[in-house]
């Protein structure tokens, strides 16, 4: 159980609800105009997580595409209803790149008003897919403020093949947008050598040895640095259906799907404190 180092202090648990059709690694086997050919999995396996979250006591923010929750309105409520925090993941999981800045504000707003609408309640977060947020796009940071959000968790603080910004703040911090601020909660890295590892989600915590894992995050706790963790549900289905793609897509989508990452999340959550995003902002704010 948490250590002494840990226990105070309180991480942020998310989960980026998406289906394993719908992920950019698949992109281009896989267009959206035939999404609704694919079998979805997405309900089974966010009510794991649901279910989990009630054993142990723990509360995440769940950054839901809004293509995902038309389909799925129930599953949004019951995940609300949960205590959990709904957050927008976009429209149809488009990287940010990729979009004009007036598409990127209708794909914001989209996701925003449906969430909204089922839930009842104001969504304040986004995460861009693939945090795919770069310099040659930070006038989404303005967009987002505009758009009613009160903070974004898109920016990968280091370097990647979708993105990410190398000098961005490794910790969560506020960006001043006029006379307004907007808070950006970045993606969790380890520096070393003068070089920024990630490793608080996806294929990074699938693949990694679990040990690894918890060295880091006691090494950036014991600095006051809380981790941002992030899963999809996709991750824990061994028995989604296999696409044919390239051996380095196929071994970055399907390292460790399944019972070995289910093993380490459970052990992850007896490890460490967490909490939703808003409960964090609204205690560096108090």
């Amino acid at each position: 159980m948490n250590n002494d180092l840990t226990s105070k202090m309180k991480n942020i648990l998310t989960v980026d609800v998406e289906d394993y059709f719908q992920v950019e690694n698949f992109s281009d086997k896989i267009p959206r105009a035939a999404w609704h050919k694919y079998k979805m999995r997405v309900e089974r396996n966010t009510q794991w997580f649901v279910d989990l979250f009630e054993e142990k006591k723990v509360k995440a923010t769940f950054f839901v595409l809004g293509w995902i929750a038309e389909r799925y309105p129930e599953m949004v409520r019951r995940v609300h209803d949960a205590g959990h925090e709904v957050a927008s993941h976009g429209y149809d999981h488009r990287l940010v790149y990729d979009q004009h800045p007036s598409e990127f504000r209708e794909d914001v707003r989209k996701a925003k008003s449906i969430l909204e609408d089922i839930i009842g309640a104001p969504v304040l977060g986004y995460r861009a897919p693939t945090f795919s947020l770069i310099k040659e796009n930070m006038c989404a940071f303005g967009i987002l403020e505009e758009e009613g959000y009160v903070y974004d968790a898109s920016v990968f603080p280091g370097t990647r093949d979708k993105g990410g910004i190398p000098e961005a703040s490794r910790l969560p911090h506020t960006i001043k947008i006029g006379k307004k601020m907007l808070w950006e909660i970045p993606s969790s890295t380890i520096a070393f050598k003068g070089k920024r590892f990630p490793f608080g989600g996806g294929g990074y915590f699938r693949l990694a040895p679990y040990a690894l894992t918890r060295w880091a995050m006691r090494r950036l706790n014991a600095e006051g640095k809380p981790i941002i963790v992030y899963i999809h549900p996709w991750e824990i289905d061994n028995k989604q259906p296999r696409i044919i793609v390239s051996p380095v897509k196929r071994f970055r989508h399907y390292v460790n799907v399944g019972k070995n990452t289910k093993h380490k999340f459970r052990q992850l959550l007896d490890d460490f404190e967490f909490v939703r995003v808003v409960d964090y902002i609204e205690a560096q704010s108090s």
